[in-house]
């Protein structure tokens, strides 16, 4: 299954309709064009994959927001994880073990690497059991073997 076909199926209960991804960050951010012609976000570390711009012209915009780059970016924690883990292999990302969403600390010591598509997989099933949870809410993470 290609990545687009792991989007919609991973990520289609929250209305996106993937049509390309247009950009990668190395911790597996993705920036996805829709069939409408939106721009989403797909963001593993914190569990979400939302609309950042509407249109071409609002995504060049947002490419000149130096707080979006710099979120984008993760500069400091990309030269940590290198530093740490290495060189990232062809089709693995940067992660956050216990993601940032679920209380996972942005530090070395929860970060490993994962191939791109288990990113994709796992936050959006994740997001898919946590989306009614208030801001807040505890919640229990069993990891079965």
């Amino acid at each position: 299954m290609n990545l687009i076909s792991e989007i919609r199926s991973s990520w289609g209960w929250i209305g996106i309709e993937p049509e390309e991804i247009v950009g990668e960050n190395d911790f597996g951010n993705l920036m996805i064009r829709d069939v409408e012609g939106k721009y989403w976000r797909l963001c593993p570390e914190d569990v979400y994959c939302k609309v950042v711009a509407g249109n071409r012209k609002e995504l060049d915009a947002l490419a000149t927001n130096q707080e979006f780059l710099a979120d984008w970016h993760m500069e400091a924690l990309v030269a940590q994880a290198k530093q740490a883990l290495g060189p990232l292999p062809e089709g693995r990302k940067y992660h956050l073990v216990i993601p940032g969403a679920l209380g996972g600390e942005y530090a070395i010591s929860n970060i490993k690497t994962a191939p791109l598509v288990e990113l994709v997989r796992l936050s959006g099933d994740i997001g898919r059991q946590i989306k009614d949870l208030p801001d807040g809410a505890q919640i229990e993470l069993k990891v079965v073997e």
